[in-house]
């Protein structure tokens, strides 16, 4: 095993994060309630946290903060940064202007706020907002993103009266279980995170979605700017424009994979556009271009054993898990010159079908794997089955390393490893 994946496993079984995972309610309980009630004894330190950006959506969301965060640092300014979930360590959720919190200083905040919650019910997201939240008051920046764990008006990370601004990434069907099965339904979700006076940015959204979100606005009174109305966005081969009435940049293509980046990119500069405190430049805007990352996102393999194992070919990883972002990543595989094979892991709870609908026309075939140490993915033989009901060729394997095997002797096409940021995260743990 190697040194990175015995850290992520040390984070990982601690006694602390043991006996969170063991808190009630067990399951995802959405409201704000019992988050508000333990910062309240913690002292409120999310009110003291300055130039709060709130991020909500259902595609991008990660993306959109990473891009924030390096516009913000090239500008010279510090950062905290609180997003979910982790790829290979729980540290990665929470950083502290110069990278991930120390695994000492985590559970030391953990330790501090499951002591003060004493006993009482509370989930394990809420408990790493509020730990987060105390980090940040402790360690202060110039801003401070937070990413929304899931949906927006009940999740864990509302509980700011007055961000400085809210923005909202393209909404999608996801996690219908907990925000419905209508676009409208999950778009009023999402809007939940827009607050009476305050400005608010939102990117190009199905019609329906951006009514929802705009009637939104309008209730609560806050200043809602769209894309395509307030900024525009034009992407060439290798640079992109934004335009928004007081900048007109042409800026390079960003290193992030994927032509969605022009727009999570223009959607956090339209953000910051509105953020007053905090001035950006082109050239600023243009280097942060070629200096954002965010694992898991289309990335490119560039080492490991299992780079190793498939010989030449190209090893994609994105952990994409639902309809919207397999359109995106449908749109940019169609433009490889020679499609690939696809090693897929999925959650029970994730649409599968329509996933894999959206992949079939410009994939070669689909290696099906269950995901490795998580009873809550579909297995191997299931997940075929969908593959091959939607009109791919697929089989099933019972490990990545087999997948690989059998893809070597078959095809020399590239390889997009697909379906879950949990696969995403292991995959990433082990050849990064």
């Amino acid at each position: 095993m190697s040194q990175q994946a015995s850290v992520a496993d040390r984070i990982a079984t601690s006694p602390i994060v043991e006996r969170l995972t063991a808190l009630h309610p067990k399951l995802i309980d959405l409201s704000t309630d019992r988050i508000q009630r333990l910062l309240r004894d913690l002292g409120d330190p999310h009110l003291r946290l300055p130039k709060v950006i709130h991020v909500a959506g259902t595609n991008g969301k990660g993306s959109t903060c990473a891009f924030l965060r390096a516009l913000l640092n090239e500008a010279g300014y510090t950062v905290n940064v609180y997003t979910s979930p982790h790829l290979v360590r729980f540290t990665e959720r929470v950083r502290l202007n110069s990278g991930p919190i120390s695994e000492d200083a985590f559970l030391a905040v953990l330790e501090h706020c499951e002591r003060v919650n004493a006993g009482r019910q509370i989930t394990f997201f809420e408990m790493l907002t509020a730990a987060a939240f105390v980090a940040f008051a402790e360690n202060p920046a110039d801003a401070t993103i937070v990413e929304v764990g899931l949906g927006g008006r009940y999740d864990a990370t509302n509980v700011f009266p007055s961000p400085a601004i809210s923005a909202i990434t393209p909404i999608s069907l996801d996690h219908v279980e907990f925000l419905g099965s209508k676009l409208t339904q999950i778009a009023w979700e999402k809007a939940g995170i827009l607050k009476p006076n305050r400005p608010a940015v939102c990117a190009k959204q199905p019609c329906e979605v951006l009514e929802t979100i705009q009637a939104e606005a309008i209730t609560v009174r806050a200043h809602l700017a769209t894309e395509g109305t307030d900024w525009k966005i034009i992407p060439d081969e290798d640079s992109f424009r934004f335009s928004d009435g007081n900048h007109d940049w042409e800026l390079p293509r960003p290193t992030l994979a994927g032509n969605w980046q022009f727009n999570n990119a223009g959607l956090a500069l339209a953000a910051l556009s509105r953020l007053r405190g905090f001035e950006l430049t082109e050239k600023i805007a243009a280097h942060a271009m070629k200096t954002v990352n965010w694992p898991g996102r289309l990335q490119l393999l560039q080492r490991g054993p299992l780079l190793e194992q498939l010989g030449q070919r190209s090893v994609w990883v994105d952990g994409g898990h639902n309809p919207g972002a397999a359109d995106a990543l449908a749109s940019e595989i169609a433009r490889w010159p020679i499609k690939p094979t696809v090693i897929i892991g999925m959650m029970q709870r994730k649409d599968a079908t329509n996933f894999l609908k959206k992949l079939a026309p410009v994939v070669k075939r689909a290696a099906c794997i269950g995901i490795p140490g998580n009873e809550g993915a579909l297995t191997a033989d299931s997940l075929a089955a969908i593959a091959c009901d939607v009109g791919m060729e697929a089989k099933a394997f019972n490990s990545i390393e087999k997948a690989a095997a059998d893809i070597v002797l078959s095809t020399d096409s590239p390889v997009l490893i697909c379906g879950s940021l949990y696969l995403a995260g292991i995959v990433l743990r082990e050849n990064n």
